[in-house]
């Protein structure tokens, strides 16, 4: 692919945008910032694109490219945590045309949850356990070993589910068998 030709820039991402968006969604839950990211994650594969050398691979390159955006976006917003001056119960709930409330609340919650996780842990435990992606897949996302993703997962799952076993919210997806018996 032409990194210069605008038709092959357009295919590439009218082709992947929503397997991106859809990453980068998982990983991140709602976050105003998706399209930019979006974007971002497509601006850096292109700048790329001579790297690849398999084309067979694009889907797991720009998905790598994604959790790697997505790693980043999670630690700026982390360190801009102190600039933010109210609580994330004082946002407006948005709507989700959907869902009912209480999935809302769940979802909401659950991200909450995940805000409490060690980046690659959350990264890792999203991608698997929210996107169903499988544990290659993940690790390749990652960049890494398929035995340091199962240590992740290992402890985001613990992590998790010790935090979200507090949540009231969670507690029925929690008994009816939402565990994460994946691995």
């Amino acid at each position: 692919m032409a990194a210069d030709d605008p038709s092959a820039r357009a295919e590439l991402f009218d082709r992947y945008a929503p397997h991106v968006q859809r990453v980068l969604a998982r990983v991140l839950g709602h976050d105003s910032e998706l399209p930019d990211l979006l974007h971002e994650v497509f601006a850096r594969a292109l700048a790329q694109i001579d790297r690849l050398d398999d084309p067979s691979a694009l889907k797991a390159w720009l998905t790598a490219i994604a959790v790697f955006t997505a790693r980043e976006h999670i630690r700026r917003r982390m360190r801009g945590r102190w600039l933010r001056f109210f609580a994330s119960e004082d946002l407006p709930d948005l709507p989700v045309a959907t869902a009912g409330e209480d999935v809302r609340e769940s979802l909401r919650v659950t991200y909450e949850v995940l805000d409490r996780l060690g980046v690659d842990d959350r990264i890792a435990f999203a991608l698997r356990f929210i996107d169903g992606l499988e544990l290659g897949d993940v690790a390749a996302a990652c960049g890494v070993s398929i035995n340091t993703i199962k240590r992740r997962l290992a402890r985001a799952e613990k992590r998790f589910l010790m935090l979200a076993r507090r949540e009231p919210s969670l507690h029925d997806w929690l008994e009816g068998g939402a565990r994460c018996d994946r691995t």
